[in-house]
C-alpha cells in the first residue's frame, strides 16, 4: 500500500520504517553500496598518487566523479520524471558494477593507466547522477510524508556508519591485500544494490501521462518551480557553497596526513575518526529537528563548519585533524536532514526528478571545481594556505546565511503548505 493510501476515506496510519519492508530493503542495499563506495573512495587518490605522484591529478580525477552533474543533471531530472525510476536505478548500478570491476581486471592484465581512471570516474559520475536523482524522487513513494525526516536521518546514519568503517578497511585493503582490491569490493557492493532493488515491490512513481512534451519545456518547469521558492533557492546555492569547501576537505586532509607521515592504513583511521562525528550527527538529527527551528539548525551548522575548517591549518597531528573533521562531519547530517526534508515535502511527485536535479546540479556541481582547485592550490602554495582560502569561503557563507530573511522566517522541518 503506498504511503498516501486511504482506508474508508481516512488516511491510514503508516507503518514504522523498521516494519516497512520495501524501505528497509532499499535502505539496506544502499548501506552496502555506501560501504563499498567509501572503500574505493579512499583507495582512488592513493592509487593516483602512486601512479603519478601528483596531488593535482588526484584533484582532477576526483572532480571527474561529479563533473557530470554540470553537464547532464537537468536533462537527467526530466528523464527521471518520464522513465521508470526503479528500472533506471537498477541499470545505473549494473553499469557501476562493471565499471568498478574493470579496474582490478585491467590491473591483472597489466594495462591499468591514469587514462582509465579518468574514464571510470566519468562513467561512475554519470551513473551516479541518474541514480541519485531517481533515488531522491522515489523516497516519498516508499515512505509516508510524515516519515521523510526520520527516513532522511536513517539514510544519513547509514552513510555515516559506512564512512566510519570504510576508510580503515579501504586503507588496510590497499596497503596489505592489493592496490586494486578496494575497487573489487566496490563492484560487489553495487551488485548487492542491484539485487536489493529487484526485491522492492513498491513503484517509485505515480502513473505518468502519456503526453510527451519537449524536454526543455519540462526542464523549465522544474527550474521555475525552484526559482519561485526563495528559501529553497537560497539553500540550493548555500549547499553548493558548502560542498565546494567540504568535499575539497577530503583531499586536503589526505595530503595533510601524508605530510604528517601517516601510512594509508593510518590515514584510514583518521578518516574513521572524522566519520564518528558523521554518525553522531545522523543519530542526533531527528532530535535537533524536533527541538530546534529550521533557522537555528542551518545557521549554527554553517558556523560550525567555518570555524572547524579554519583550525585544520594549525592541527599538530592526524588525530587532531580527525577530531576537527569529526566536528565538520557532525554538522553535515543535521544540516542535510533538515534542508532535505523541507524540500522534498514541498515538491509535487511529478516534479521531484526535475526540481531535485536542479538542486543537485548546483549543490554537487560546485564539487568538481572545488576538488580540482584544492589539488592545484596544494601543489602550488601548500596545504595550509589552501585551508585558509577555503575557510574564508565558508566564513562568507556563514555571514550571508545569518542575515538571510527567508531562513530566519522558516520554522518547521516539514511544512504543510508552500511558504510565501
Amino acid at each position: 500500500m503506498p504511503p498516501e493510501a486511504l482506508e474508508n476515506g481516512v488516511r491510514a496510519q503508516p507503518v514504522t520504517l523498521w516494519r516497512n519492508r520495501d524501505y528497509m530493503v532499499l535502505w539496506g542495499g544502499q548501506a552496502i553500496s555506501t560501504l563499498g563506495s567509501g572503500i574505493s573512495q579512499l583507495a582512488y587518490p592513493f592509487l593516483i598518487l602512486n601512479l603519478t605522484d601528483s596531488p593535482a591529478q588526484a584533484g582532477f580525477v576526483g572532480a571527474m566523479f561529479l563533473f557530470p552533474y554540470l553537464l547532464i543533471s537537468l536533462p537527467a531530472g526530466a528523464l527521471v520524471d518520464r522513465w521508470n525510476r526503479k528500472r533506471l536505478m537498477i541499470l545505473c548500478d549494473a553499469v557501476r558494477t562493471v565499471n568498478m570491476g574493470s579496474i582490478p581486471l585491467a590491473a591483472a592484465l597489466g594495462h591499468l593507466s591514469i587514462v582509465q581512471l579518468y574514464v571510470t570516474a566519468a562513467i561512475e559520475g554519470t551513473a551516479f547522477v541518474f541514480f541519485n536523482v531517481a533515488e531522491v524522487a522515489a523516497l516519498p513513494r516508499v515512505v509516508d510524508k510524515s516519515q521523510i525526516p526520520e527516513a532522511s536521518s536513517q539514510n544519513q546514519a547509514a552513510q555515516a556508519a559506512g564512512a566510519l568503517i570504510s576508510p580503515p578497511l579501504g586503507g588496510f585493503l590497499f596497503q596489505t591485500v592489493g592496490h586494486v582490491f578496494p575497487f573489487l569490493a566496490d563492484a560487489i557492493s553495487y551488485a548487492a544494490s542491484v539485487l536489493s532493488l529487484l526485491l522492492i515491490r513498491t513503484e517509485f512513481q505515480l502513473e505518468r501521462s502519456v503526453e510527451q512534451r519537449h524536454l526543455l519545456t519540462e526542464i523549465r518547469e522544474g527550474v521555475a518551480w525552484l526559482w519561485n521558492q526563495p528559501l529553497i533557492r537560497y539553500m540550493t546555492f548555500l549547499t553548493g557553497g558548502l560542498n565546494f569547501v567540504g568535499n575539497a576537505t577530503f583531499l586536503i586532509l589526505l595530503i595533510l596526513a601524508r605530510q604528517h607521515g601517516a601510512s594509508p592504513a593510518l590515514t584510514g583511521v583518521m578518516f574513521a575518526i572524522t566519520a564518528v562525528g558523521g554518525l553522531a550527527g545522523a543519530l542526533l538529527a531527528p532530535r535537533f529537528q524536533r527541538r530546534f527551528g529550521y533557522a537555528q539548525v542551518i545557521v549554527t551548522t554553517v558556523w560550525i563548519q567555518a570555524v572547524a575548517t579554519l583550525f585544520f591549518a594549525v592541527a599538530p597531528n592526524i588525530f587532531v585533524l580527525g577530531a576537527l573533521g569529526a566536528i565538520t562531519f557532525l554538522r553535515g547530517p543535521i544540516f542535510n536532514a533538515v534542508q532535505f526534508s523541507y524540500r522534498v515535502s514541498l515538491i509535487p511527485d511529478a516534479l521531484q526528478g526535475r526540481v531535485n536535479s536542479v538542486v543537485r546540479m548546483v549543490a554537487f556541481g560546485t564539487i568538481p571545481p572545488g576538488t580540482a582547485l584544492a589539488g592545484v592550490l596544494i601543489q602550488g602554495v601548500g596545504a595550509v594556505r589552501t585551508v585558509l582560502a577555503f575557510a574564508g569561503v565558508t566564513f562568507l557563507l556563514a555571514v550571508l546565511t545569518t542575515g538571510n530573511r527567508h531562513i530566519r522566517a522558516a520554522t518547521s522541518a516539514v511544512p504543510d503548505t508552500i511558504p510565501a
